[in-house]
């Protein structure tokens, strides 16, 4: 069995990984940073290779997945992706322009083309992650939040089609809070809850996936807010998102 993971070099793709591992599947570490990958491939040994590719461009991940067709993948991650916070005019378009690339496009083209593939074998797994922010409008992370809106919705509409068709392919949207790891540093935000480790989200993340779960949301406090979502009005929600938002501004 052979998996591959995006943004295999650091937090929840690299701690997936590593469950793979133990969990007996060999797996393709893919990420930019060649440095992280090739210390996460000494520390996984024979089990793992690694692939130096930037998702953002769509023409890395159609050749990507040209590379990957020699391997015969069965499952897929997508976790590469990033965000960042601020008031939507202030922040910056190129590196806005850069999510989207990341955070939908890759996600869209990488899904479509291993479907594709696992469709005609009629087996295979797809773990698109996500984030609660996909459930919601996010004020001061606008972008991250609907990017996520869109991986969320994608992943819930192939669910359904692949249920209709009778395939055995699986697909789920894993979808934490908060997570320790390189995100807030990079989306220049602070935790405002407490958050929950790498490692433990690795394996709820594989867990449901397996289990056939849609979405796979870690602990109550998540599920209970998902679930308090659809008793309020929708202002309502986004004005606490805003309150909520503004506590993780550094």
């Amino acid at each position: 069995m052979k998996a591959l993971v995006t943004g295999a070099s650091s937090g929840i793709g690299r701690d997936i990984a590593r469950a793979l591992v133990c969990r007996g599947w060999d797996v393709v570490l893919v990420a930019r940073r060649a440095d992280k990958l090739m210390e996460l491939k000494k520390e996984l040994g024979k089990h793992a290779s690694c692939v130096r590719c930037d998702v953002s461009h769509y023409d890395e991940c159609i050749k990507l997945h040209e590379v990957m067709q020699k391997h015969d993948i069965e499952l897929l991650v997508n976790c590469a992706g990033f965000g960042l916070c601020g008031f939507f005019t202030e922040t910056s378009l190129e590196k806005e322009m850069e999510m989207i690339d990341t955070n939908i496009r890759a996600v869209h083209v990488l899904t479509k083309l291993f479907l594709q593939d696992f469709m005609l074998k009629n087996k295979g797994y797809i773990l698109n992650v996500a984030s609660i922010a996909g459930f919601f409008s996010g004020p001061l992370m606008a972008t991250y939040y609907a990017t996520k809106n869109y991986v969320v919705s994608m992943t819930g509409a192939i669910y359904e089609e692949l249920k209709r068709r009778g395939s055995d392919v699986k697909i789920s949207a894993f979808c934490p809070g908060p997570v320790n790891t390189e995100f807030n540093k990079v989306a220049n935000v602070k935790f405002s809850t407490a958050p929950i480790d790498s490692k433990t989200a690795a394996t709820c993340a594989l867990d449901g996936l397996m289990a056939g779960k849609l979405y796979i949301i870690p602990t109550f406090k998540m599920k209970g807010l998902k679930f308090v979502k659809r008793l309020l009005p929708d202002k309502t929600v986004t004005h606490f998102g805003y309150t909520f938002q503004k506590k993780k501004k550094s």
